[in-house]
This record gives structure tokens, sequence and C-alpha cells, in this order.
């Protein structure tokens, strides 16, 4: 492929990318104003009015049902709506993986859009896309993956942020462990690699895009959990994304998987990713309890307030 032809790719990729950003954060934004304003414009309605006796008389009967009902949906605590929001997606990407599952199971081998998103890339498969891949994918690899997280541990036990790498370790070891669950009883072939490249492993769900959605999401997570501006948040959140996106198209182009594997690949790790949040927003409200009402990190002071 010409050298002239792989910068046209760059670039539209690049672009991309950057177009996808902005889009993102206005989205984002629109979203974040609309969730501000929609308590306020609730409370004030008539049917919140009308209805404050019934909900007065059903507080006074069933006192501890409503605590856990307006827990459960305080948008100001991260153990309140986000976490609640965060325990439904767990299981609807639980749900998602077991009817993909399903399908490749019904479908014996490969389904129709694993042929034919494996031949769109054929003629794609060239120098220097190859090395580029080969570089990319690596990131997903075992080794990458365990550096990864030995080096985010020694960050985060520095900070003496314990819970946070015991969330860690549950999200990976967990990721880990499903995974090879999986390839171990579905026992799917893998494509017939036009590449001279040898992986002795079932296809699927794909290993790399369970670690990369895994691994990369809450170190992603970790480092942006205690930024104060929510710009600096999502900046974080997207690049990260971008990453753990390249990681499970490398897997793809290369034609070690199919893209139904790295779909539940990305299920798998996405759904112990919520797990590892859950559990860390759960630690960490109860480290706050224990502390008083603040939690203090370096250079930082959180209030429950």
């Amino acid at each position: 492929m010409a050298i002239a032809t792989v910068l046209i790719i760059a670039l539209a990729v690049a672009l991309a990318i950057i177009l996808l950003h902005e889009l993102t954060r206005y989205v984002l934004t629109f979203v974040f104003d609309l969730s501000n304003r929609l308590p306020a414009s609730v409370s004030k309605s008539r049917v919140w009015i009308r209805s404050n006796s019934l909900r007065g008389r059903f507080a006074e009967r069933y006192p501890s049902l409503t605590e856990f009902i307006r827990s459960r949906v305080d948008v100001r605590q991260p153990t309140g709506l986000p976490l609640s929001l965060m325990v439904i997606a767990a299981f609807y990407l639980a749900a998602l993986f077991s009817g993909l599952t399903e399908d490749i199971l019904e479908a014996q081998g490969t389904t129709h859009i694993d042929n034919f998103v494996n031949a769109a890339l054929g003629s794609w498969r060239v120098e220097p896309l190859i090395s580029a891949s080969l570089w990319i994918t690596a990131l997903g690899s075992s080794p990458s993956a365990v550096a990864a997280v030995v080096i985010a541990t020694g960050f985060l036990w520095s900070q003496r942020r314990l819970s946070t790498i015991f969330s860690l370790w549950i999200t990976c070891l967990g990721a880990i462990a499903s995974t090879s669950a999986g390839k171990f009883l579905i026992g799917r072939d893998r494509p017939t690699s036009e590449l001279d490249i040898t992986v002795m492993t079932s296809s699927f769900p794909s290993g790399h895009a369970t670690t990369a959605m895994a691994v990369y999401g809450f170190i992603g997570y970790a480092i942006a959990r205690n930024l104060p501006r929510i710009r600096d948040r999502f900046e974080i959140a997207y690049w990260t994304s971008i990453l753990i996106l390249f990681i499970g198209f490398s897997r793809i182009f290369l034609g070690v998987h199919y893209l139904t594997d790295v779909i539940g690949g990305f299920l798998v790790g996405g759904f112990w990713l919520l797990v590892g949040f859950a559990i860390a927003e759960w630690n960490g409200r109860n480290q706050i309890a224990s502390t008083g009402g603040s939690l203090k990190m370096p250079g930082k002071t959180h209030t429950t307030e």
C-alpha cells in the first residue's frame, strides 16, 4: 500500500476521532445540563406537589423502604442513582452476553456479520497497517495488562487508596476468570488467518478485548475519579475508550478474532468494570462514613455534603 494512501487513512481516522470527541462532549454537556434542571422542574410540577400528601403517608407507613428508595435515586451521591444505574447496566450487559453466546452456539461457528467483516478487511491487511495493528494489539496482551495493573497498584498504594486497589484486582481477576471459562465452555474456532500469527486458545470471547475494557477502563476511572473538573474526567474517559476500541479492532483486523468475539469480550470486560465501579464507590462511601463524613486524599478533601 502506498505511503500516500496510509497517510490519507491516518488523517481520516484522526479527523473522525476529533469530530466524535466534539460531538460526544456536546451531547454530554446537554445531558448534564438537563439532569441538573430536571429535579427542580419535577419538584415544581403540579403532579409532584399534589402527591405530597400521598408520599408523606407512604413514608410514614414504610420508613425503611422510603429511605432505601431515596438513597437509590439520589443524584448527588455516587452511591445513589449512579450506583443504581451501574448495577442495572451490569445485569444488562450480562444478559446481552448470554444472548450473544446463544446466537453463536446456534450458528455452530460463525455468523453472517462475522464472515462479512472478516472478508471486507481482507484487502486491507497489508503493511504498514499490519505492523501498526500488531503494536496496538500488544497493549491488550497479558504482559502489558499485568504491567499496567502492577504500576496502577503502586500509584494507588502511594495514595492510600486501598479500596480502589481491591476493586481493581476484583475487576481484573473476574474478567480473566470469566473469559477463560467462556473460551473453555464454548470452544469456538478462530478464523483462518491470512497472516503468520499463531494463537492456541479458543476464539470467543476475545481475551484482548476483555482485558482492555476491564484493565484500562478501571485505570481510567481511578485517574478520573478524583479530578475536580468534569471536562478533565471526560477527556480521560474518552481517550481511554478510544484506546479500548483500537485494541478490539486490531484483533479483528489481524484476522485472529471475529467481530462477535470482540463484542463478547467488551461485554464481559464491561460487566466486571461496572462491578469494580460499584465496589469502589460502595467502599468509598463506607470509608467516608468511618472517618466522620470526610475522606482525605492527597491535596483534596471530599465531603458527603
